[in-house]
């Protein structure tokens, strides 16, 4: 249970797992002391004079105290030479605060924050810790949020204008974390266009380390968070920290080391494209902040994370309703296809076991191609004599349920709508517009742009049955401006464009519950804790070869669980790599995320079009598991050249477990992986083989793993327990 433990000088935060200890130091500095694994108490003496700080937390007159404080909230200029978190503007053109503590409540449960994504619990406490700047008039407010299930803290901060002139926030980070020391790993995920999320793991160093986003998206070449962990920390054992945002735009994940080799974390809105003008009596809050922490290694870490997300994140009917099997014609017909065409694959998909048929881009304006039409969301008459709704009866009527693509937030140049309103885009008056293919963004910080990129999906979720969104966004900002801002307020557009896109997804979900929605930037793009509030999956990157894939999803389970993930069989050659994998290893792949298809399933032989049944027969038997069971990644595609998970049901009675081995080797045995997530005591059928080991065996000594012959071969194995 958690339990808030409030004394004059200090507050402590704890659940059964972990606590996170604050301190208020002489003057009312609030110090961060502490996050970890539970304590039953704690004396700040220790750790103070480690600082060079008096064990009372009164300051040393021999010494600049504030550059030696571990601060909670800091900002540079008054003392602490380090950079801050937070840089607010005053009316003189001074840019310190300096937050002292007022007061702290403890309140039930977890409030919300307006106007963003944000996790949801009654089963925790949440501190509220008041804090204010009487020279320049800004109030703070800290928000801790513990749940009872998870081993980490939520937090943001709320600040707010007292004074009776015009501030201007330049920085205001959502989480700063004070380490003791920084003899840790820094773990961050980056990359690229079909190649999202790759690791990289180095030693921290004297000095800034991080990754950031000035993009208007998180972005396909960094994604908005960062992990440490001790040098010796493997999957299954050792420490580790992580921490993620509950955002979807501009961010910066650092760390910084000071000559003390102590460390500071920072993560939060990236200040280099952002400041917010604080009118008297306004307030900002910052995105919210998700940090976890596990002394049983990366993968203890990543079940936190999976926690938040499967329990006080996502929300509505399929936070843990089963998800369709879905067929996407994309691969299959890029933008050449009629009615007859699509029918005609539908017709195929409904018959093997498919739940859902998606059409994808090509179905609006004269969009042949992707020079045209973005914004102009009425149907292509051409491709669809009949409609959009004549067309999902269709589909209906077999069966299957019915999904569309959008790419609402852009517009492109040859379009109706862009010539209608040219000023809807983001641009700067006076320069030409830089064009990512062949598009631009819409300005979603404008209501009236807002409420036509609602009504344009709305309209069509109303009128035609659909039943699922895809919802893409292919460009990053560039000409970054506003015509509606004004010259002081133009670096609000990027966060002022995340709340505006919120408006709008706030709305679609409330008012379609039904409806299934999915986010996609370029593939994972735009793959975060925020988009994962409105959006229960996430297109995990435009690559579906089965190899890549294995690090592509291996990386993202870091902090996604299997049922935010988007993964789907595909034709071979792979359109991406030109590989060649059979259909086995492209199915074993894919079955450990939201299942589906990308191909004409019309060109299959019959042999692989019967193996297609059988996947989505087993996937239907299996897919609460696999969706909704505990992932545990076994061994890394990172370090070798095999990649093995692993996902148990909650009641550890069913197991599937999969292996794929990139490149075939002669002369070389089976492999013997080491399971973990099993109960050690019960006994295990292995269904495809008849065998039976006991958890404690399979964990402890290992199962060996006969594959099929050749490069790119996988075997997937179910295991079952009998309940007690």
């Amino acid at each position: 249970m958690t339990e808030i433990l409030l004394t004059e000088k200090l507050l402590h935060l704890r659940n059964d797992h972990v606590s996170y200890v604050i301190g208020i130091l002489e003057g009312g500095v609030p110090a961060h002391l502490y996050f970890g694994k539970r304590l039953e108490g704690m004396n700040p003496a220790s750790l103070l004079r480690h600082y060079d700080l008096r064990a009372d937390g009164a300051w040393q007159p021999h010494n600049c105290a504030l550059d030696h404080t571990p601060h909670e909230y800091p900002s540079h200029g008054l003392g602490d030479l380090r950079e801050g978190a937070l840089t607010v503007r005053a009316a003189d053109g001074t840019r310190s605060a300096d937050l002292r503590f007022v007061s702290a409540e403890v309140v039930e449960g977890k409030p919300g924050i307006p106007g963003l994504p944000a996790t949801f619990g009654d089963n925790g406490r949440t501190l509220l810790v008041h804090l204010k700047d009487e020279c320049i008039g800004l109030e703070a407010t800290l928000s801790y949020t513990l749940f009872d299930d998870v081993a980490g803290v939520v937090r943001h901060a709320s600040l707010r204008n007292v004074s009776g002139s015009d501030l201007v926030i330049e920085r205001a980070y959502s989480l700063c974390l004070e380490m003791p020391d920084s003899r840790y790993d820094l773990i961050t995920l980056s990359g690229a266009w079909s190649r999202e999320r790759e690791m990289f793991r180095r030693p921290l160093v004297m000095g800034e380390q991080g990754v950031s986003s000035l993009k208007g998206a998180t972005s396909l070449h960094a994604s908005n968070m960062l992990f440490l962990c001790r040098p010796e920390t493997t999957e299954a054992q050792g420490e580790a920290i992580g921490a993620a945002l509950v955002y979807s735009g501009n961010f910066k994940a650092s760390v910084h080391v000071d000559p003390a080799r102590n460390c500071r974390v920072f993560l939060g809105l990236n200040d280099v494209d952002f400041s917010w003008t604080l009118n008297p009596g306004a307030t900002f809050d910052t995105p919210e902040a998700v940090t976890v922490y596990s002394d049983a290694g990366l993968d203890g870490m990543s079940a936190q994370f999976h926690r938040v997300c499967a329990e006080h994140l996502v929300r509505g009917k399929y936070a843990k309703a089963p998800r369709p099997i879905l067929l996407n014609n994309w691969e299959a017909t890029y933008f050449g296809f009629n009615e007859e065409k699509l029918l005609k694959i539908a017709r195929t998909a409904a018959d093997v076991g498919v739940e859902l048929f998606v059409l994808d881009d090509g179905w609006f304006g004269k969009r042949d191609d992707d020079t045209t039409s973005l914004g102009d969301w009425f149907v292509d008459t051409a491709k669809l004599p009949n409609g959009m709704k004549h067309l999902t009866d269709q589909v209906h009527a077999m069966g299957l349920k019915f999904g569309l693509w959008f790419e609402p937030e852009m517009v492109s140049p040859k379009s109706k709508l862009y010539e209608a309103h040219p000023d809807w885009a983001i641009h700067i008056p006076g320069r030409e517009p830089v064009q990512q293919r062949q598009q631009l963004t819409l300005d979603m910080s404008r209501e009236d742009v807002q409420d036509y990129v609602y009504d344009c999906v709305a309209r069509h979720l109303r009128e035609d049955g659909i039943d699922y969104v895809k919802w893409d966004m292919n460009r990053n900002f560039s000409n970054i401006g506003s015509a509606l801002l004004p010259a002081e307020r133009q670096k609000e557009l990027p966060h002022r464009y995340m709340l505006g896109l919120y408006r709008v997804l706030e709305r679609l979900v409330n008012e379609f519950p039904e409806v299934l929605f999915e986010s996609c930037s370029s593939g994972g793009g735009r793959f975060d804790m925020g988009m994962l509030y409105y959006m229960p999956q996430t297109w995990t990157s435009d690559n579906t070869d089965a190899l890549c894939r294995c690090q592509i999803q291996y990386s993202t389970s870091l902090v996604f669980p299997p049922f935010a993930m988007g993964s789907h069989v595909s034709a071979v050659p792979n359109h991406q790599t030109g590989r060649i994998t059979p259909i086995e290893t492209r199915g074993n792949v894919a079955m450990s995320g939201c299942f589906g298809y990308e191909l004409d399933l019309n060109t299959l032989s019959a042999d692989d079009l019967e193996k297609v049944r059988q996947q989505i027969a087993r996937v239907k038997k299996l897919r609460q598991t696999l969706l909704y069971g505990d992932f545990h990644r076994l061994l890394s595609p990172y370090e070798g050249n095999d990649t093995a998970w692993i996902t148990v049901s909650p009641d550890k009675c069913e197991a599937v477990f999969m292996l794929t081995r990139a490149l075939a080797k002669s002369g070389t045995y089976p492999p013997l992986v080491r399971l973990r997530g099993l109960d050690a005591e019960k006994v295990y059928t292995v269904a495809e083989t008849g065998e039976s080991y006991t958890g404690s065996e399979l964990m402890n000594l290992g199962l060996c793993v006969r594959l099929p012959w050749g490069d790119a071969a996988s075997v997937s194995l179910t295991l079952t327990a009998r309940a007690e």
